[in-house]
């Protein structure tokens, strides 16, 4: 199935052969009746090694990126957690400074007194990319769109240096979604999405994915610590995020319009002092956007007002229509001051807002941000 709408309904997708059911049923039983000669002759033992429902995501989630396999986890975080804990000892990853700052403190107080050395640079700058780059260095983390500065990062040139340098490349996909853009095709080793986000589309599932483009010792590890470790997503989440996907080419699409609709708006507001969204002309990573990126350039963007901490939070707090809360992806747009939720070691600027667009008609979020920003110049 080479059209993306096709795939998003029917990978992974079985009619039940018990009932002809077209919505797949939910497996909750965690374990699976052996036969009287010790063979599984449907597949499963027990829902910690492998479940219906997860098998039918995984599916799905490998044929959305073009991978050839996936392993679906309990969280984004679990699942750079296992990719981490597949390296060892001594081993060099460098990934950027502006990544998701959950991720970081794994990075930072999980896995550095564990024996992961890491290098957190911008991965927007080559030649520092190249500096960085070690004979131990086995893997380079591009996320792009950064989260949340949204800063974009040339997958393809970044594949180029790390594989000269021997190193896998893993891209965090979640903000553009395969909707918008495939690391594969420029050369990706693996993909991770926190599906919680668009994938999930609804900001009620929790969960996570790494993909991998061809099947490698690496995956294999990460599959063997995940089984043993237990780091899987429920049935029904996995359900849930099924149900999700039947409708995300076209969520983001109109989420992605909306985004760059109302960062228009903004970007002229007497009270904002910068947009942070690839879709601007204005944008430092435009181009490589727009080449990297198709149709679309999502629905997530940061903004930065005319003040400081103080001001951009009393916009927050004036809003009616968005929703002040974190996370991203879901059909409400939500708005959030990040460096008070990121903590005192955050790099992100403290007038800075991200904004989740979401499903509500644009000219109505419009209207809110407009009266908000206006109350704070008074």
């Amino acid at each position: 199935m080479s059209q993306l709408e096709t795939t998003a309904v029917h990978g992974g997708h079985v009619i039940d052969p018990g009932t002809g059911a077209v919505t797949p049923p939910l497996h909750l039983s965690t374990t699976f009746e052996r036969q009287a000669d010790g063979s599984y002759p449907h597949g499963y033992d027990y829902t910690r090694s492998d479940n219906p429902n997860r098998a039918a995501l995984e599916v799905n989630l490998s044929a959305l990126e073009g991978g050839s396999a996936a392993a679906a986890f309990s969280s984004g975080s679990a699942a750079f957690m296992t990719l981490l804990q597949a390296l060892l000892p001594g081993d060099h990853v460098i990934a950027p400074g502006d990544m998701y700052f959950g991720v970081q403190r794994v990075m930072r107080e999980i896995f550095v007194p564990w024996g992961l050395a890491f290098s957190f640079i911008d991965t927007t700058n080559l030649a520092e990319l190249k500096a960085a780059l070690q004979k131990n260095t086995k893997l380079v983390i591009v996320e792009t769109p950064s989260n949340p500065q949204i800063k974009i990062t040339d997958i393809a040139a970044v594949v180029t240096l790390a594989h000269e340098a021997g190193a896998r490349v893993v891209v965090d996909n979640t903000v553009a979604t395969p909707v918008l853009q495939r690391p594969f095709s420029f050369g990706a080793d693996f993909v991770v999405h926190a599906t919680t986000k668009y994938l999930g589309g609804h900001s009620d599932v929790l969960g996570g994915v790494l993909v991998a483009r061809e099947q490698s010792d690496l995956f294999d590890r990460v599959c063997t610590i995940q089984h043993i470790g237990g780091a899987v997503p429920a049935p029904f989440d996995c359900w849930l995020l099924l149900r999700g996907i039947l409708t995300l080419p076209y969520r983001v699409r109109a989420q992605a319009d909306h985004a760059l609709q109302i960062a228009q708006f903004l970007q002229s507001h007497p009270a904002v002092e910068r947009v942070l969204y690839p879709g601007l002309e204005t944008h430092p990573g435009h181009d490589i956007a727009r080449r990297q990126m198709t149709g679309g350039f999502g629905g997530l963007l940061s903004v930065l007002v005319k003040g400081d901490a103080e001001t951009a939070t009393a916009v927050a707090a004036h809003v009616n229509l968005l929703i002040r809360a974190t996370s991203f992806g879901g059909a409400h747009s939500l708005i959030e001051h990040r460096a008070s939720i990121e903590g005192p070691h955050t790099s992100t600027p403290p007038n800075l807002l991200r904004l989740s667009i979401g499903l509500e008609h644009p000219a109505d979020l419009i209207a809110d941000l407009d009266q908000a920003l206006a109350k704070t110049r008074r």
